[in-house]
């Protein structure tokens, strides 16, 4: 390998395909909103989701919760059936915000 010899860099990224989407907006306060949990099954959410719902109700004695057992598993053999339903399912039960836990 010579000191002078030249080389071929690659990023390794790829290039973008989609834009950026703005934010929706934020709730200023939680009391008396509906919140579903959405869960992949896969990492502690039946331990981390009755402890973020606890905090919340003493934050906002008049906030509601949809659990997750209620939409399933958001990763496996019914995932894809599972997320088609869920904007009626948001619609019918009248989820105003949802909190979506991932495991990796």
């Amino acid at each position: 390998m010579a000191a002078d010899a030249t080389y071929e860099v690659v990023w390794p990224r790829s290039p973008k395909t989609s834009e950026l989407a703005p934010l929706a907006s934020r709730y200023g306060d939680l009391e008396g909103k509906k919140i579903a949990f959405l869960w992949d099954y896969l990492f502690r959410g039946d331990e981390i989701f009755p402890i973020l719902e606890a905090e919340l109700k003493a934050r906002y004695p008049g906030i509601e919760f949809v659990g997750y057992e209620t939409f399933g598993s958001t990763h496996g053999d019914q995932e894809h059936e599972i997320l088609a339903n869920l904007p009626e399912n948001i619609r019918k039960f009248g989820i105003d915000a949802v909190v979506s836990g991932m495991g990796c």
